[in-house]
């Protein structure tokens, strides 16, 4: 198998929140080699977390002529492997502000399958295994889930709004 042109490649996206509304993104074209690193900059409701999630493939898209891939692979049809998408939405999630130690909730997605790993990046967001989920802050949270997200290779990483 060939080696794709571009790690991520966006054409003539066009998407609206709601069918025949004005869309949030028009006309998007974006191409990025493998190794980069990108920063998305817009003001708030410019379109930045709804074009991450879309690169995630938490939102689908069906406008004719518009391709979203990563890896040479269609991200709502055939998803790679390797994708890391650090979304907002993840701390306000019940499961996540229920009742369970950090150390449970990091076992329960492979940390120990990463222990050196995940060790370091406790050690550097000054997160502490012992801390029960519903008793931390939403920064606290999100910290947690870096640490969640960093844990395991990825290829592609996609942050939202990440402010440890």
């Amino acid at each position: 198998m060939a080696t794709p042109a571009y790690e991520i490649s966006i054409d003539h996206l066009t998407y609206a929140h709601v069918r025949d509304a004005s869309p949030s993104l028009s006309d998007v074209n974006v191409h990025l080699p493998k190794g980069s690193r990108t920063i998305l900059v817009g003001a708030n409701g410019a379109g930045k977390s709804t074009l991450l999630q879309i690169l995630a493939g938490k939102r689908l898209i069906s406008a004719p002529g518009t391709a979203v891939r990563i890896k040479d692979r269609d991200v709502f049809r055939a998803t790679p492997q390797g994708i890391t998408f650090l979304g907002t939405e993840w701390a306000m999630n019940p499961v996540v502000r229920g009742d369970i130690v950090v150390s449970d909730f990091l076992n329960s997605v492979g940390g120990y399958r990463h222990k050196e790993r995940r060790d370091v990046l406790l050690d550097i967001l000054d997160v502490d295994l012992d801390w029960h989920m519903h008793q931390i802050s939403d920064g606290e949270r999100r910290r947690v889930q870096l640490v969640m997200g960093l844990m395991a290779d990825w290829d592609v990483l996609l942050l939202d709004e990440v402010q440890p």
